[in-house]
């Protein structure tokens, strides 16, 4: 059996593994990562639409089921860098309310164990790690800042100005989206139409790789190993501390041991895998005497609509730069509805995954070529009955009860009214199923009681004292914007402010 050796041990490369790691390598602490994938390779196809979406090329060959006897292959990626590479690289900030108890029409999203202020200076710090362009005080719902954003918001190109004019003649304010890519002066961002969705061969986008693991490993204090999964963590004879992961690559089983422990698989792997850990002195699981592990599975409620203009060609590379929050916090009647984002231009290929058998892709290409393209995403609150299952045989299973699913009903008609006004024809709707299960959280919920939550509220499990989770499982609700942003704040802060660095 291989041994390997760390002061930390963190088992994941995405946005919470990979702060983490940055974290600690700043501070000299000896930092090993494990990451179950290899590096993405930089190479022509990761600019093809074809490749990555008809072909699935960077998708792993995994299935899951869905709780109701369906077999599914999740949109999850095994990479250094993890669901990063692909992601759109939107970072937006949670408002200072999405830290509290909110009344939504299907039910209260729950409070946070902190509160925006406590996570703010790292917000800040994250955004100069992640290269973050945007412009203070342009969202009208955005939150207070203590420093401004590193570099000047993307800049709309004449399509999407002209968009926002129209929008702004309804009545609502679009904003800058808070974005992380190279467009510094001298930086390699060539603003492709090939972004959002897809790995970046120029290493120009903020992803978790290119900004987070490198950056650490130049330190000369991290280390990376890939093709390393993780397969149980071993818990010392009173079962309080972790002493060992038991992990496999494709030599030979490994045993990886340390002094603390940061698990950042990704909420619904992290939860398997301490669920998958169970033992004796944990019986349900490891740090699982709450119940708590696996629970609560959020994943946004989301769709794509397609805007289409008949007599206008949309000729923009660069979509992804505005968005639509005046209904974030108020629908109008007390009750919060959610978002409006671009998303990077969709191409006729692309469609093909979504439209019906049948449809000649010259008409597909032909609609692409006249639309705009929209993520409209509301909150997914939390459920005891949404849930991650492992079985005996480690198949994961993720159930989910869309609860908010009235609420996105609601925000997707407004949507729609408001687009129509601002003159498009058609407007055609891709609903998210639990395969696009992106934005992933909830299920190692973190809280001051340990009776209802799992980890504390720096991700400490409450029931292992070197054990941290450090991925979108801590997250107690949803909100209604992307998280990648916030977990790496809150990675910054548990490195700032536990012991975890010690």
């Amino acid at each position: 059996m291989r041994s390997l050796r760390a002061d930390v041990v963190v088992i994941g490369s995405g946005m919470g593994g990979a702060t983490t790691a940055l974290a600690l390598a700043r501070r000299g602490v000896d930092v090993l990562v494990l990451e179950r994938g290899r590096r993405l390779p930089r190479e022509p196809e990761n600019w093809s639409p074809h490749a990555v979406f008809a072909e699935r090329r960077y998708k792993p060959a995994e299935r899951w089921l869905d709780g109701a006897g369906g077999v599914f292959q999740p949109g999850v990626h095994y990479v250094v860098g993890g669901n990063t590479k692909v992601y759109g690289a939107s970072l937006p900030r949670f408002r200072e309310h999405d830290f509290g108890a909110i009344e939504h029409h299907e039910g209260t999203s729950p409070a946070w164990p902190f509160g925006y202020a406590d996570l703010e200076p790292y917000y800040g710090e994250a955004e100069r790690i992640y290269r973050v362009h945007g412009t203070a005080g342009d969202d009208p719902t955005g939150p207070p800042r203590s420093t401004p954003f590193p570099f000047p918001a993307v800049p709309h190109e004449p399509y999407i100005a002209d968009l926002a004019a129209r929008l702004r003649a309804q009545g609502v304010r679009p904003a800058s989206n808070a974005m992380g890519i190279d467009l510094r002066p001298g930086g390699r961002c060539i603003r492709s139409p090939t972004c959002d969705g897809f790995p970046c061969p120029l290493g120009a986008k903020s992803d978790a790789e290119t900004c987070a693991i490198d950056p650490a490993l130049a330190t000369g204090h991290a280390r990376l190993e890939t093709g390393v999964r993780a397969r149980r963590l071993v818990t010392d004879a009173g079962g309080r501390r972790v002493v060992r992961v038991l992990a496999e690559h494709e030599s030979g089983p490994v045993e990886v041991t340390g002094g603390r422990f940061v698990l950042a698989a990704g909420a619904v792997n992290s939860a398997a895998l301490l669920l998958a850990s169970a033992d004796e002195k944990h019986p349900d699981g490891l740090a699982n005497r709450s119940g708590q592990v696996g629970r609560n599975f959020m994943m946004h409620n989301n769709a794509h609509i397609v805007a289409v203009d008949v007599d206008r060609r949309n000729d923009v590379t660069f979509q992804k730069t505005l968005s639509v929050n005046d209904w974030y916090r108020d629908g109008g009647d007390g009750y919060p509805l959610g978002a409006m984002q671009l998303i990077g231009k969709v191409q006729g290929v692309m469609m093909k995954t979504a439209a019906p058998r049948g449809v000649p892709r010259r008409l597909l290409g032909a609609v692409a070529g006249r639309s705009v393209e929209w993520l409209v995403m509301a909150e997914d609150l939390p459920s005891p009955d949404s849930r991650v299952i492992v079985d005996s045989a480690g198949r994961i299973t993720t159930a989910r009860v869309a609860r908010g699913a009235g609420t996105h009903r609601r925000l997707l008609r407004r949507a729609k009214r408001l687009l129509r006004a601002a003159g498009y024809d058609a407007i055609l709707t891709q609903w998210f199923d639990i395969s696009m299960n992106s934005h992933q959280c909830g299920t190692v919920v973190a809280g001051a009681d340990p009776a209802t939550s799992v980890l504390d509220p720096w991700c400490r499990a409450h029931e292992v004292e070197n054990l941290w989770v450090v991925d979108g499982g801590f997250f107690p609700s949803s909100a209604a914007m992307n998280p990648a942003l916030t977990i790496a704040a809150q990675a910054l802060r548990a490195v700032a402010e536990s012991d975890l660095a010690r």
